[in-house]
């Protein structure tokens, strides 16, 4: 699907307003898209951005294309980002949170999502370190609004994920994305984004007693769907849970089939099927690897190298790990593992990278990385392991 054309199709005819589609998606009826918050993004096909608002549990989706110019490049390296980013912002480092980082495929800018108190906020970064703030002014966009969202007001543990002590130990002191609120599960509404074979598949939690989901959108947008309720074993915990929100995930073509590689905290690493994310159905993920307790995964990756694909995975407290994909379907974790031991897929940790909260793929051998460290967040460019 080339989302550009459908973009422009109805820009030409109706200039900034689009036509209501069905109940559960609203195209722009005001010149200017409003924002709550601002979680994961991504990108689909051409010059859109894919933008999640889990506050208003609402998925946006941007033309971009004249925002289009140089980008980023191997040498890239950006001390004190954030320090920059909030002097831009008219504040300080400690009065905002950068949830996000992609990089665009084709130009490779690096857009950034970031919350400066109640204001959501969406940056691009451009050769040179330059950075702009996305004017949303008038720009054209469509809004699908997720159904059975968590209440704002509803306790943490109504819907709660995992194991809510080492989650909390697992959060603490960072500034990565898939944090959540801590008085409500609203913000878990959605945990991350991708756009994949011309869909936007959406992770998150529902109000529901099964409440893990997961949602495949048809771009442009039709009517929203309930979703697919989830259901893993969790390794560590030695049970299966339909609580805990997928944290981060990648597509993954796995002998011939297009999954998702989902990542949850504490941290089992689960497989999905694209073809069986059904709309008002149960499923149950392949756990492939249990990576270790008191651990959130913060960011995902894949990539290939000498012929052969592998995750990235930034983590909170067990470093930035390189996980083979070779066999991957063939394992499946059933019995609960050892105390904070590791099980299943085989990986390393990459010595190399400390303190990474944020990364996506660069080009075919490189990575952009966001790095906390004594002097804040830097913003760097680094080789593939």
């Amino acid at each position: 699907m080339n989302t550009l054309p459908a973009l422009a199709c109805v820009a030409l005819g109706l200039g900034s307003s689009i036509l209501a589609q069905e109940q559960d998606v609203k195209k722009t009826v005001a010149p200017t898209a409003k924002l709550q918050s601002v979680g994961p993004i991504a990108f689909a096909e051409g010059h859109a951005l894919i933008v999640s608002d889990p506050k208003a549990a609402a998925i946006f989706v941007f033309d971009i294309e004249d925002l289009a110019g140089a980008g980023l490049d191997k040498d890239t390296k950006i001390d004190k980002f954030d320090v920059k980013v909030a002097a831009m912002l008219g504040t300080d480092a400690s009065g905002i949170q950068i949830v996000d980082v992609a990089i665009h495929p084709s130009t490779r800018q690096a857009y950034v999502s970031v919350m400066r108190g109640k204001n959501a906020v969406l940056l691009v970064v451009g050769a040179k370190g330059q950075i702009k703030e996305v004017s949303l002014s008038g720009r054209t966009f469509s809004k699908a609004d997720l159904k059975n969202a968590p209440a704002a007001a509803a306790p943490r543990d109504a819907a709660g994920g995992g194991n809510r002590r080492s989650d909390r130990r697992a959060g603490r002191g960072q500034r990565g994305r898939r944090r959540g609120s801590r008085g409500s599960q609203r913000m878990e509404s959605i945990t991350d984004i991708d756009w994949v074979h011309g869909k936007i598949i959406v992770a998150g939690l529902s109000n529901e007693e099964f409440a893990s989901k997961l949602r495949v959108l048809d771009y442009p947008f039709k009517k929203v769907s309930a979703g697919t309720s989830v259901e893993i074993y969790h390794g560590a915990h030695g049970k299966f849970e339909t609580r805990s929100p997928v944290r981060t995930f990648v597509p993954l073509e796995i002998e011939g089939k297009s999954h998702i590689v989902a990542a949850y905290t504490c941290t089992p690493l689960v497989i999905f099927p694209i073809k069986d994310i059904e709309a008002g159905k149960k499923l149950k993920g392949k756990t492939i690897a249990e990576l270790g307790n008191r651990n959130k995964p913060l960011d995902m990756i894949v990539y290939q190298t000498d012929g052969k694909d592998f995750l990235l995975m930034a983590n909170s407290s067990r470093g930035v790990m390189k996980v083979s994909t070779a066999g991957m379907n063939e394992n499946n974790i059933q019995e609960k593992a050892p105390r904070g031991g590791t099980v299943g897929q085989s990986f390393e940790t990459i010595k190399s990278l400390t303190g990474v909260v944020q990364l996506d793929k660069l080009d075919a051998k490189h990575a952009i990385v966001l790095v906390k460290d004594d002097g804040g967040l830097t913003l760097k460019a680094v080789p593939l392991p």
